[in-house]
């Protein structure tokens, strides 16, 4: 009793909220039926809710049950034909005490055959004021249509009685395919031992006492059991007392709308895991980000923009420090930065696909990501996980490029020294052409016979003007030398920090792209538990 109450502390609209909330979450997600069978029992709810409180009892049951007998005896007149051959009863019957508006319930329920019964003075017909009764076909009719149209009528009446008789109380279809799965109706369903005038008494002890054993094993030990005799009269009193209990409660299409969404939050539950990641599954850590964004940053092409700015680099260096005679020699090569049309990110670059090597490396570092993510999870996440992770592996192609294309390569101005290497290149250039100048003139004086007039000077026995033209030449040259390694160390510091802010906006996208829609599978995992819970509660 305390479990019957204890689930009831939660009001009907707010176990309906919390299933709702847990179908909106699992909707574009999960790929399982129970999803939409939630979905199914929130429509039926809205409508039921909608349609008032009159209380609608089916009477369900297989051919020659007596069923029929005992609506036609409830309902005070001969309004279902009962039979005991196949087919018999086709279409559902009902029968209406009181209850306004019970035509718009009926006309919901698709029931065409109505019987209104007439409001005497008596005491009985007075209890069952609001009750809608109905009659259904035989569930094991061998008509498809009539078995259809019983595992439809069970899905939406309020309190199902189960009519089965001496022979075949214990017929394992029965048992399997419909009480069995009310476990968690038992508040809502009544079974019926009709026919017991057939028995003597102790048969007839003996076959009820077996009826509660099967249906307390079933996990049916709140429903209860009564004995009855449609043609007799036998038990027909309790039978109309207990429904009578039910109508007056004014609360039979709130319990079994209660135990639906009960049932449903039950079936939802089997996809929630403890989302426990369990030890060395964290949450994706800095070295698992690390080894994402340098697979990332591989297959955006980061090695080879790297690679241009540092030859960019090498090239503008070349051409400041480089011995002038040659440095023409540099500008008949592109820049291969500029080849790769960086610097917009709304446009695409040069950059070269990503090989097999690199993609492979993609799929497996996504592999990874998506595991860690899905550590705890019941299938049907890591499943949503899995289609999460190839949606991200389809949209990372453009959004590593457009990230390359748009990340500051850092300025591109000269170093000061190379400015000064430049400078004294020029200088040393000048002494050499000073020299050659010289000599030249020193060739003409020699043409004219005035060699003699003008006196050459000499540092150490070497002609002056030789001097500057070797002298400036060679030392333009070593200069140009020593200052190549230099150059080659600032490109590749250059190169590394052209690296750090590549690899940080690879890393963003990374984050972006997979590891934030990752976390955010895991977190609304996390809400529709929460939510299924509550509507389970």
């Amino acid at each position: 009793m305390r479990l019957r109450e204890s689930r009831r502390e939660l009001p009907l609209t707010d176990r309906l909220a919390a299933l709702r909330e847990a179908v909106e979450i699992a909707e574009d997600r999960l790929e399982v039926p129970e999803v939409a069978q939630a979905r199914t029992m929130l429509a039926k709810a809205g409508a039921r809710e909608a349609l008032g409180d009159a209380t609608v009892v089916a009477l369900a049951g297989a051919t020659g049950s007596g069923k029929s007998t005992l609506f036609n005896a409830l309902s005070g007149a001969e309004v279902s034909s009962p039979g005991v051959r196949r087919p018999t009863t086709g279409v559902a019957h009902a029968t209406v005490w009181g209850a306004e508006g019970a035509d718009r319930l009926l006309d919901w329920l698709q029931v065409p055959l109505r019987h209104r019964v007439e409001q005497p003075d008596s005491p009985e017909s007075r209890a069952l004021d609001g009750l809608v009764l109905l009659d259904l076909p035989d569930h094991d009719s061998v008509r498809l249509e009539h078995r259809l149209e019983v595992d439809r009528l069970v899905e939406l009446v309020d309190v199902l009685v189960w009519v089965l008789d001496p022979q075949k109380y214990a017929d394992a279809a029965v048992h399997d395919r419909y009480l069995a799965p009310l476990a968690g109706h038992a508040g809502v369903l009544v079974v019926v031992l009709n026919q017991v005038d057939r028995l003597d008494e102790p048969a007839a002890r003996a076959c009820l006492a077996d009826l509660r054993r099967l249906l307390d094993a079933e996990g049916l030990a709140a429903t209860p059991v009564l004995a009855t005799a449609g043609r007799t009269g036998q038990g027909l009193p309790e039978l109309r007392a207990e429904l009578a209990r039910r109508v007056a409660a004014r609360r039979a299409a709130t319990d079994r709308l209660a135990a639906d969404a009960r049932s449903a939050a039950a079936a939802l539950a089997a996809h929630c895991g403890t989302g426990e990641r369990g030890p060395g599954s964290r949450a994706h850590d800095a070295d698992e980000r690390a080894g994402l964004a340098d697979a990332l940053a591989d297959a955006a092409g980061v090695p080879a923009v790297v690679s241009a700015v540092e030859r960019s680099a090498l090239r503008r260096g070349a051409a400041h420090t480089g011995w002038p005679l040659l440095r023409w020699l540099g500008r008949l090569r592109p820049d291969p930065l500029g080849r790769l049309h960086l610097g917009d990110e709304r446009a695409r670059t040069s950059l070269p696909a990503a090989g097999v090597v690199q993609r492979a490396a993609v799929t497996a570092a996504l592999r990874r990501a998506r595991d860690t993510a899905g550590a705890g999870l019941p299938q049907a996440w890591r499943d949503d996980l899995r289609r999460t992770a190839d949606l991200s592996e389809e949209r990372l192609t453009g959004q590593l490029d457009r990230a390359v294309a748009g990340t500051d390569l850092g300025p591109g101005r000269t170093p000061l020294w190379q400015r000064g290497v430049g400078a004294l290149q020029w200088l040393l250039l000048v002494v050499a052409l000073a020299g050659a100048g010289w000599l030249l003139g020193l060739v003409a004086l020699g043409w004219l016979q005035l060699d003699g007039v003008v006196p050459l000077p000499r540092v150490q026995g070497i002609p002056l003007p030789t001097l500057l033209l070797a002298g400036g030449l060679l030392a333009g040259a070593l200069l140009a030398l020593v200052a190549r390694p230099l150059v080659g160390l600032g490109a590749r510091r250059r190169g590394r920090a052209v690296r750090r802010r590549l690899t940080d906006r690879v890393q963003d996208v990374a984050d972006a792209e997979v590891l934030e829609p990752l976390e955010g599978t895991r977190e609304d995992h996390q809400r529709f538990c929460a939510a299924v819970t509550r509507a389970g509660s």
